[in-house]
């Protein structure tokens, strides 16, 4: 691992941030200013068809009105393609990829669980037709140590199977986008949402299986609403309002105690105390329910 800290905040450009997506961002920045490290910022707009047009911009706008100071420029995956595919054909090289041809319909009818079976993985389909790319995954456990919530360990044959690198539609998955990108800049710490806990045993394959460095993981706790979803914009979470007391908000709900009479001070202020006080131990591990303004 190297010495200097790196981290980064990936936001998807499909809508304004919402109090979930700040908690992200105000813990990644806190983590990395109190270690005296690089904060990155990357719009992971991998999935095309789900970007909405102007979100990146209203992204950045609202970061630079919370007081946030990302190092360098700012990162779009769309412009990333050939990393991508590069990646892609040194798998192809070991022969850790095939070609899969099951459509999604087939797959649910096969099965009311989300491992694959392996129905393509000994059978030769054509570079020309409509085909998806599955990476086979070996047959053991991967582990980690969560900085938050502790040891995880996921066996991906027996719970995974292999798993999509690069979807039937040409464009890449975002498991194999999110490692190509996090080895490139160099990331040695990364934090966000719980919700992708599952995902990080997918990832940690891949960068062995690419011969990358694995970075630092911290799973923070979700911000739910009151039917126990997840913030998001498909359950219609509020967007931030930049002269709200959100960065207080958020602080509090990383279990930071704030004092009181942060709530209304400058953004500078408030980012001040944050570095100077952050604690990631104090992090909870149970997803709560945010301030009632942050919900609908």
């Amino acid at each position: 691992m190297a010495s200097h800290y790196i981290g980064r905040f990936a936001p998807s450009p499909t809508g304004p941030l919402h109090f979930g997506s700040i908690i992200t961002a105000v813990a990644s920045y806190a983590d990395a200013r109190a270690h005296h490290g690089e904060w990155l910022l990357r719009i992971e707009d991998v999935d095309e068809p789900r970007t909405v047009p102007g979100s990146a911009d209203d992204i950045l706008r609202t970061l630079e009105a919370l007081g946030f100071e990302w190092s360098g420029e700012v990162m779009y995956q769309t412009r990333r393609k050939e990393a991508y595919a590069a990646a892609l054909q040194q798998l192809e090289k070991n022969h850790l990829t095939y070609r899969c041809t099951c459509t999604r319909s087939e797959l649910q009818a096969l099965s009311d669980n989300s491992i694959y079976p392996g129905l393509c993985a000994h059978k030769h389909r054509p570079k020309n037709g409509d085909h998806a790319v599955r990476l086979r995954v070996a047959d053991k456990p991967v582990s980690l140590v969560d900085a938050v919530m502790g040891p995880y360990q996921r066996h991906l044959k027996n719970e995974v199977g292999d798993f999509v690198i690069r979807r039937r539609d040409g464009l890449f998955a975002y498991q194999l986008a999110v490692v190509v990108d996090d080895a490139y800049q160099g990331i040695t710490h990364i934090v966000r949402g719980a919700d992708l806990l599952d995902s990080t045993p997918r990832q940690i394959y891949l960068q062995q299986c690419l011969n990358y460095t694995t970075p630092d993981y911290l799973h923070l706790p979700l911000a739910i609403n009151s039917e126990g979803e997840k913030l998001s914009k498909q359950t219609c979470a509020p967007h931030i309002k930049t002269e709200s007391t959100v960065l207080f908000d958020a602080l509090n709900f990383l279990g930071q105690q704030a004092p009181a009479e942060l709530e209304h001070e400058s953004c500078e202020i408030i980012w001040q105390w944050a570095i100077t006080n952050w604690q990631h131990t104090a992090i909870p591990k149970n997803n709560q329910l945010p301030p009632s303004g942050y919900i609908v």
